[in-house]
């Protein structure tokens, strides 16, 4: 499909786009695939400034996340479902929370997460910090969100809080748990050859990156995957065209947001994942029930736009979602010294 009708399908055509100015002072003739592409994913990334990784909550956010001591059992972290070689997710289909229980859906990657409007397969948690302070009780294993806090005061956390929320009178709650690893996520952005070729690099992609981007377009994926991460912003009932669990071979039937609203609309209806770095954050779906990134975007095609893609299609599409992987960041480890 032709990158100009692309343009009409997203609403966006109607008038030749205007030339643009080139860095010799020229006027260039736009890519009229860049435009489409701008059109439907706005803006490139933007690496989080150094100086931003200095500030106080952030400090104490990252300390929090790696501390394996403030868990029910002492061994478990926010990292330990998140981690470092699964680009911020967990390579395993579920994770083992504090009291040696398995989630009962695959860990998502923490990447990029913070400007999202819910997080969560089922959007559940409506801010990074909301779903910090309510793993107190999930994966942290606490009977209460309070219960977490003499943990903290035994292991030195006071003076941390007090530099991280001064205005707070008494600093060291749940809620400020939860804003400070709030804040050390929304700087885990991985901005990726993808985003330099948004900003105007066109080297940034390849070839085939440029073909595969055309196919994600053309075959309709942006339907869903839209927006800056691409995806992320809506739910989508899983198996439109025919019940999920025949294609993805999953050993539970899982009910999506219906187990939470009771609604029957709900029915099978989960938050669409965000493709940032979903090149390394296998395995796929809600119950990590597919290992490849090839098997996860065949069958999404089928189930949800019932088209059957050819080899080359998928694995064009392959192609260009690689080009959304960016680099771990360094900060995501540890503190010195921990």
């Amino acid at each position: 499909m032709a990158p100009l009708l692309f343009l009409a399908l997203l609403g966006v055509a109607g008038c030749a786009p205007e030339r643009e100015q080139g860095q010799g002072g020229g006027d260039t003739t736009p890519d009229p695939l860049l435009e489409t592409a701008r059109a439907a994913f706005g803006g490139p990334l933007e690496a989080v400034p150094a100086e931003a990784l200095d500030a106080p909550e952030v400090t104490l956010g990252r300390a929090l996340f790696w501390d394996t001591r403030l868990s029910s059992d002492g061994r478990t972290a926010c990292a330990s479902c998140h981690t470092r070689e699964g680009w911020g997710s967990d390579p395993r289909p579920h994770s083992p929370d504090a009291r040696g229980a398995m989630t009962s859906r695959h860990s998502q990657t923490v990447f990029n997460i913070t400007t999202q409007p819910a997080l969560r397969w089922l959007g559940d948690r409506e801010s990074a910090a909301a779903q910090a302070q309510g793993s107190i009780r999930g994966s942290m294993g606490f009977d209460s969100a309070g219960a977490i806090l003499p943990i903290l005061r035994e292991h030195g956390y006071e003076t941390a809080f007090r530099s991280a929320f001064p205005g707070d009178a008494a600093p060291l709650t749940p809620a400020n748990y939860g804003a400070a690893l709030e804040a050390y996520q929304a700087t885990l952005v991985t901005p990726a050859p993808f985003d330099r070729w948004l900003a105007g690099e066109p080297d940034a992609l390849t070839q085939g990156q440029r073909q595969g981007l055309e196919t994600f377009l053309g075959t309709g994926c942006v339907a869903c995957h839209s927006g800056p991460l691409l995806g992320g912003g809506s739910f989508q009932r899983f198996g439109v065209t025919a019940d999920y669990w025949t294609s993805t071979g999953s050993e539970r039937i899982d009910e999506g947001r219906f187990a939470m609203t009771g609604e029957e609309g709900d029915r099978y209806v989960f938050r669409v994942p965000m493709l940032r770095n979903i090149a390394r954050t296998a395995p796929y779906f809600h119950d990590g029930s597919v290992a490849s990134l090839h098997d996860a975007v065949r069958i999404m095609a089928a189930l949800q736009l019932g088209r059957t893609l050819e080899e080359p299609e998928v694995e064009g599409i392959v192609e260009f979602l690689g080009a959304l992987t960016g680099e771990v960041p360094e900060h995501y480890a540890p503190p010195e010294g921990m």
